[in-house]
């Protein structure tokens, strides 16, 4: 069980908490007599200038230490996570959820189901507000958590009590509401699911959403993701060609007229739909301030405006052949095809071929290039390793494959292992237009 006191795990040298003892295994219980549940809470109540700050050592003595300090200085303390008291999970049973649609036997962590509204304000993470208590909602308003990241989905009630698979679901505007009229801002996401919230109910949740604005700064169109792994749940099918190229569509009318009323487009359709349309993706001025790229809002019309400008200063020749494959997503790879065969055209002794890994492991409806496992590429990249190995060439893969704080993919391979397995050199390269000319002419 975790405590509800915020573990340290390192001292800054030279600091504060270093010059009064505080060690690494040691626990801040309070902060001027209030209870410390969080990294939040850690850094607004530490902003002061005088502190009395409650250690719980690790030997269990207890230390009462008064500080003074200039206002905002840092104590100098790291701690384990960002929340001290666990993590506040999923009380959903979305039809949709992606955790419910993942094999067996993948890494625990991959499995838990968060629904925690401090992960929203520190790391983007998308809520629901069905599991919101009392105490918080006065704890977001206390410390004003803006922004904020909400799964709305849906404002029907009725409806959006269904995919949620919540009765607490229903009161959805009404929380927006309380959120807005607390100065807290919002980007929300509606997980588009045909047949279900999709045609008037989108339009419906689209009008709703916009007046809220501008608490509300953006609300993103999500096509839902679907596995191979779905038997026992709730049926649902993928958004069609046909139906991305109507939404994307609609959506481009509903931004003319939010520019006009707003100066801002307001709602914002996933790079998966431009592309699963076939339709060219729009101009950075689409997206605003890129409000979602997090979420797949716009990642795309940037990386292909970074990769113009990384083009202009590539070499005309290389000193020696050189061979590359680009391994990726079937979504992307007509698009990454087109941008590779640019520079295979514009550089001498360069060749370079891009291959589309299917999912074999989530299944063939899943088509992006982060949930690609290292099985996947195992299994599509022979005969293409065999290519670049002639001329002891290299296979190229985007950082988006693996986990952003070690080199592993989902299935726990790692790109040594694939390297070796292949007998070819892997390397790994940002998820940029500048990453991919980079990679590609190495340098």
């Amino acid at each position: 069980m975790p405590t509800k006191r915020g573990r340290i795990i390192a001292v800054r040298p030279d600091s504060i908490a270093a010059e009064l003892g505080i060690n690494p295994g040691d626990e801040v219980v309070a902060i001027n007599g209030e209870p410390v549940p969080d990294l939040i809470a850690y850094r607004y109540l530490c902003a002061d200038e005088n502190l009395q700050v409650e250690i719980k050592k690790a030997d269990g003595e207890t230390w009462l230490l008064d500080i003074e300090k200039d206002y905002g200085e840092d104590l100098g303390l790291e701690f384990s996570g960002p929340t001290f008291d666990g993590l506040r999970h999923c009380a959903n049973k979305c039809l949709f959820c992606f955790v419910d649609q993942m094999p067996a036997g993948l890494r625990p962590g991959l499995y838990i189901k968060d629904d925690d509204y401090r992960y929203s304000f520190l790391h983007g993470n998308f809520i629901t507000l069905t599991n919101l208590k009392p105490g918080d909602w006065d704890y977001i308003l206390r410390w004003h958590l803006s922004p904020l990241y909400i799964s709305v989905h849906t404002t029907n009630p009725e409806l959006r009590r269904h995919i949620l698979g919540n009765p607490r679901a229903g009161a959805i505007m009404d929380q927006l509401g309380r959120l807005a009229a607390g100065g807290i801002q919002m980007h929300t996401q509606i997980v588009l699911c045909p047949g279900l919230n999709d045609g008037p109910e989108l339009e419906r949740t689209v009008k709703d959403l916009s007046r809220l604005f501008p608490a509300v700064q953006s609300i993103a169109v999500v096509p839902v993701g679907l596995t191979a792994e779905r038997e026992g749940l709730f049926p649902l099918r993928r958004v069609t060609p046909g139906e991305a190229r109507e939404i994307v569509t609609r959506i481009e009318e509903w931004q003319s007229s939010f520019r006009q009323s707003f100066g801002r487009g307001l709602v914002y359709g996933a790079d998966e739909l431009y592309l699963l349309a076939g339709i060219p993706l729009p101009a950075a001025a689409y997206y605003d301030d890129f409000p979602q790229t997090e979420n797949g809002i716009g990642i795309t019309r940037l990386f292909l405006d970074e990769y113009e400008v990384a083009v202009k200063k590539i070499p005309r020749a290389l000193t020696g052949p050189r061979r590359v494959v680009v391994a990726t997503g079937v979504l992307i790879a007509p698009l990454l095809t087109r941008l590779v065969q640019r520079l295979v055209a514009g550089v001498t002794n360069l060749e370079a071929r891009v291959v589309a890994v299917p999912n074999r492991f989530f299944g063939p409806k899943v088509t992006v290039a982060g949930l690609l496992t290292g099985q996947d590429l195992l299994a599509e990249l022979g005969e293409a390793a065999s290519w670049a190995r002639e001329k002891k060439g290299l296979v190229i893969l985007p950082d988006v494959m693996l986990k952003s704080d070690a080199p592993v993919f989902l299935d726990d391979r790692t790109p040594a292992m694939l390297a070796r397995e292949l007998g070819v050199r892997v390397e790994i390269i940002p998820a940029t237009g500048e990453g991919l000319v980079a990679g590609i002419l190495e340098v």
